[in-house]
């Protein structure tokens, strides 16, 4: 599943990589809710019942933190990554529920130098996440910094 070490210059505006994670269970979500987002409706099935989404799901931030699990162990802890200036955009599109399966396809937007830095590159990445069954759960759209194979104006 891996995409292998990447530098900058392999971050080609267009690129499409794909992969998937591992079922959600119910007994991450409430943990997850315990530490970081202790809403009812992320900890009780019956208290889910009478939120806004009528449903027991996980809380948003938790889409993010699997998210980032998912590009960490697929090919951001291989890669020449150095940082992120930050997220432009998430959208939760549909609840995650028990039993959802993250796909995601990651799609290059633009990647350019940094000014006054020739040993890094920023890439921007477009990450598009579905369930098993093919209905969008998330989007994110974000920076990453990544260092060049070879400085600027070394050989």
């Amino acid at each position: 599943m891996s995409d292998g070490c990447k530098y900058f210059e392999d971050f080609k505006v267009g690129d499409v990589f794909e992969f998937k994670g591992t079922p959600v269970t119910k007994e991450e979500i409430i943990e997850f809710a315990e530490l970081y987002d202790p809403q009812a409706h992320h900890l009780d099935e019956e208290a889910a019942k009478q939120s806004i989404l009528g449903i027991f799901c996980a809380s948003g931030w938790h889409s993010c933190a699997m998210l980032m699990r998912l590009i960490c162990d697929t090919y951001l802890n291989e890669a020449e990554h150095i940082g992120s200036p930050g997220v432009n955009e998430v959208r939760w599109r549909k609840p995650i529920v028990p039993g959802d399966i993250f796909h995601v396809m990651r799609t290059v937007k633009a990647a350019k130098g940094v000014p006054g830095q020739g040993d890094r590159g920023m890439v921007q990445v477009f990450f598009d996440v579905k369930n098993q069954d093919g209905k969008p759960l998330m989007t994110m759209d974000c920076f990453a910094l990544y260092r060049r194979r070879a400085p600027l104006g070394e050989v």
